[in-house]
């Protein structure tokens, strides 16, 4: 394979996916520091894909996402059918209106119109839902296994139990210490997740200020016929106070936290979690039950909630594909390309707007 060396730093769906775009014109190696690549925040994502999910940009990459998640990426699709039905009690209703607005295939419903869909919910407790009926499940294990095929179909490699414990300009390119290898590259891709602002700081570069936030769940059992709560679509509350979604004939149960803490592998906090169940509990009429599993991963944010994609200002051929948060997994197909376009020279299909609005020279750093 030709073209430029490029090592990129994390094998979750971030780096794999941009390995995969990358790999068609580049010679390309991922380096997961985990046994097996996925582990932290993709092993333990929601897996939806609800196109009207977060602000505007990452609105504008949901949609460009679609139709490589619907099949152009793969092949096969990785969506299946859901739906998600935003509920607002009496103190919500400014929180559904800036939600609704910007928005599209929103269906307004009563309480009563919402509780036909999912029985369990307390209709004295709701004063206004939305329903998005296109919401869609991701089968995030097929969409990261066939990214990671796609990748070692065109000659990329992936390396694992491979922290990066030293990394350094060489020249006009990089030097990699990493899993007791030394790799050259000509650029370095930064997709490590939680971990970025200290691969960077690896770099000799300054962050650009990504936090990395617990996000927890539970899975619990609920007296309603597993075919039935499979129907289900997610639900919850349009502040992102809670949301549970259909699992295996259960419901997991998100508290919705983002509270800051150091990368790592993230375990939930029960404090947190029985707050976040009280909520869920107050708006549905359902007994609850010791869950069976808990578990927390990460989301990590910059200040402004948008993705940090593209090259350092700061170092030739060290670009950023960081600070995903809660969007990693249904925007990854977009930001690949994005890497993909950027790193090789192609020309990007996001508007310069977006692109402006994505680039880490948008932060003041020293």
């Amino acid at each position: 394979m030709s073209g430029p060396r490029i090592v990129v730093i994390g094998g979750g769906i971030a780096g794999i996916s941009a390995g995969a775009a990358l790999a068609s014109d580049a010679q390309v190696t991922v380096l997961e520091t985990e046994p097996q690549p996925g582990y932290h925040s993709t092993g333990r994502s929601a897996a939806l894909y609800i196109r009207n999910y977060g602000n505007a940009v990452l609105r504008v990459l949901n949609a460009t996402a679609g139709p490589a998640l619907e099949g152009g990426l793969l092949g096969e699709s990785v969506l299946g059918p859901r739906g998600a039905l935003m509920l607002a009690g009496p103190e919500e209703m400014a929180a559904l209106e800036d939600y609704a607005a910007g928005s599209s295939g929103l269906e307004r419903m009563t309480a009563r119109e919402a509780a036909e869909i999912v029985p369990i919910l307390r209709v004295e407790r709701i004063e206004a839902v939305v329903l998005e009926r296109d919401a869609q499940d991701i089968d995030v294990d097929r969409l990261l296994q066939g990214c990671l095929r796609l990748m070692r179909q065109r000659g990329g490699t992936l390396m694992t139990g491979a922290p990066v414990t030293a990394l350094a300009r060489d020249g006009a390119g990089w030097r990699i210490e990493a899993g007791g290898e030394v790799l050259t590259a000509d650029i370095v891709v930064n997709a490590a997740g939680a971990w970025a602002d200290r691969v960077a700081a690896l770099a000799g570069l300054p962050p650009v200020g990504l936090v990395p936030k617990r996000r927890s769940a539970v899975l619990m059992a609920v007296p309603n016929p597993a075919e039935e709560v499979g129907r289900w679509p997610l639900f919850g509350s349009v502040a992102d106070t809670w949301y549970a979604k259909p699992d295996g004939g259960r419901l997991m149960i998100s508290p919705a936290d983002e509270d800051p803490v150091e990368p790592g592998d993230a375990w939930p906090d029960d404090m947190v979690l029985a707050e976040g169940l009280d909520r869920f509990s107050q708006m549905v009429d359902v007994p609850l039950v010791r869950p069976s599993h808990s578990w927390a991963g990460l989301r990590s944010f910059v200040a402004d909630k948008t993705p940090v994609v593209g090259m350092d200002p700061l170092a030739p051929g060290f670009f950023w594909l960081a600070g995903q948060g809660g969007y990693g997994v249904q925007t990854a197909p977009a930001l690949a390309a994005l890497a993909a376009a950027l790193c090789l020279g192609g020309r990007p299909a996001l508007d310069a707007d977006t692109l402006a609005a994505l680039s880490p020279e948008r932060f003041a750093r020293g």
